[in-house]
């Protein structure tokens, strides 16, 4: 959520931000819906003010009546008759305008949860992901002197996963891992979440993945997104106990903290998880329909900070925390190139995005595998995540977000990238002390 207070300072930001990102949303039927609660909301204060003075007119003529007589006591009588029925009268009017504020409330929240997050100045312009801009590169594609196998055609072979099964089981976009793909995928995760747990110091966390609406909105992945999630529970149940599948471990992650006030002395908070994550992948259809690149459902490990409410603290965060999804891809010497992501391809909630693509030799391209985002206080204010500065002042934290690893996707430039032209597949180095010292994968096992 954005901050109302910059709002009203700096409207053609926010109108300029909202067109950037292709996000239509009334700016100016917002500003005027504010105005007008925050007239409502003065005349309730000078009722409040009006109330107050009354009772110290009251207390001052009920001391003068004690010593009154005659006409003068029969006067200020009159005088206490009337100031006591204002009250009663003011009341009133107190409970017209807090029905008007309760009128406009509804869609004044409605409006500033689809306000989003304006990208910095140094993100390009652009409508879609076709206009991000490629800022790195690492690695060179390997060049085969044999005749490469697709994914497919190498976990059908070796007998690494079954889609088939997985549709016939699950719907389309299914999927078994099995022997040796059931290890690798869990080889992966495993040296992910160690090097960021043992190496990098972030605390582990174990997060649900099924969560209320609050949680969903809190994070920012509800209004917009909601077409992505799914939703778990009885068609008719009470609103408040309606649940929905995460699609990323950022929601359990960065909620953890929702509705809390943190000690400075605290922050930076470093947490890390691996989790199964749930996705839709509504606007996809017929669009990587076979093998495991556009699946809905796998496993990811996730990271996220809490910081202090400084955008050049965030922005080294955000450099830092790529720095670890590079390293695992350096690790497995799998080449790589970075995106920044246009405005048009941010989403609602991010600052500034940087995409990681990896090389996928049966895509003849690079695939996205990572995303990297800073979100400064926007995840904060929905979720009320503050924190007290050693001066007393109370503050919105900062929130940053990154895939450390997605799996089963990495298993497609793995088994590409290090298949042999005897079918087999060479095991990462970095991998082997998961997979119990095991240099290759192949039919003979």
């Amino acid at each position: 959520m954005i901050d109302l207070k910059d709002l009203r300072e700096n409207p053609d930001r926010y109108r300029i931000g909202s067109k950037q990102k292709r996000i239509d949303v009334d700016i100016d039927r917002l500003l005027q819906l504010d105005a007008e609660r925050r007239s409502l909301e003065t005349r309730r204060q000078q009722l409040t003010a009006e109330k107050n003075q009354i009772g110290k007119q009251i207390g001052q003529l009920a001391g003068k009546l004690k010593k009154a007589a005659g006409d003068e006591q029969a006067a200020l009588a009159e005088e206490m008759k009337k100031l006591q029925a204002r009250p009663t009268e003011l009341k009133a009017s107190e409970q017209e305008l807090d029905a008007q504020v309760q009128k406009l409330d509804p869609e004044i929240d409605a409006l500033l949860l689809r306000v989003p997050l304006p990208p910095d100045d140094d993100v390009p312009v652009g409508s879609s992901s076709e206009d991000n801009v490629e800022t790195f590169k690492w690695g060179e594609p390997r060049k085969f002197d044999f005749q490469p196998k697709s994914h497919i055609e190498l976990g059908e072979s070796l007998r690494l996963f079954d889609v088939e099964r997985g549709v016939k089981l699950a719907g389309s976009r299914s999927y078994f891992l099995t022997g040796d793909g059931a290890l690798l995928h869990q080889a992966v995760l495993r040296m992910a979440h160690d090097f960021m747990v043992h190496e990098q110091g972030f605390t582990p966390m174990t997060v649900p993945v099924l969560v209320r609406e609050e949680g969903m909105r809190a994070t920012g992945f509800f209004p917009a997104g909601r077409e992505q999630a799914y939703r778990v529970g009885e068609v008719d149940e009470p609103a408040e106990t309606v649940r929905f599948l995460t699609g990323t471990g950022e929601v359990g992650l960065t909620a953890f903290h929702m509705n809390e006030v943190l000690d400075e002395a605290e922050l930076p908070k470093k947490y890390v998880t691996v989790s199964t994550c749930f996705r839709r992948e509504a606007g996809t259809y017929g669009k990587d329909t076979s093998g495991l690149y556009r699946i809905h459902q796998f496993d990811k490990v996730e990271q996220v900070v809490i910081c202090r409410n400084d955008n050049e603290e965030s922005k080294m965060w955000h450099r830092k925390m790529l720095s670890f999804s590079e390293e695992m891809l350096r690790r497995l010497k799998l080449p790589y190139r970075l995106l920044q992501c246009c405005t048009g391809d941010l989403g609602p909630k991010n600052a500034s995005m940087i995409d990681v693509e990896t090389w996928m030799p049966s895509r003849n391209a690079y695939g996205e595998t990572h995303s990297a985002s800073r979100l400064y206080d926007f995840q904060a204010r929905r979720s009320g995540i503050r924190y007290k500065t050693v001066g007393g002042k109370t503050l919105f934290c900062h929130t940053l977000n990154n895939t450390v690893i997605a799996s089963p996707r990495i298993l497609i430039p793995i088994l590409e990238l290090y298949q042999n032209a005897d079918g087999s597949v060479t095991i990462p180095e970095v991998l082997r002390p998961y997979m119990n010292g095991r240099e290759r994968i192949s039919k003979s096992g």
